[in-house]
């Protein structure tokens, strides 16, 4: 990932995957997605959560750089 990247722009990719993840969880476990779009549902959680992992790597990398981010547990938690 490119270190161009801002931190701002890492923390609201961050918050913006971590809610996109909530939002597919709940759909698959609402008992709505059609047989037929399950598996597609699925890969599209699994996507998700591998890039919400991959930027977690990043703002962790960062985070021990620049000691004025907050740890990845207060960002998420939303107390940033």
């Amino acid at each position: 990932m490119s270190e161009n990247i801002s931190n701002n722009a890492v923390i609201l990719a961050l918050l913006s995957l971590n809610s996109e993840i909530a939002i597919q969880q709940d759909y698959l476990e609402s008992g709505e997605v059609p047989e037929d779009e399950l598996d597609a549902e699925q890969d599209v959680l699994a996507d998700l959560e591998q890039a919400f992992m991959e930027f977690v790597d990043v703002y962790k990398g960062r985070a021990r750089q620049d000691k004025s981010l907050p740890d990845i547990e207060e960002l998420l938690a939303g107390d940033a």
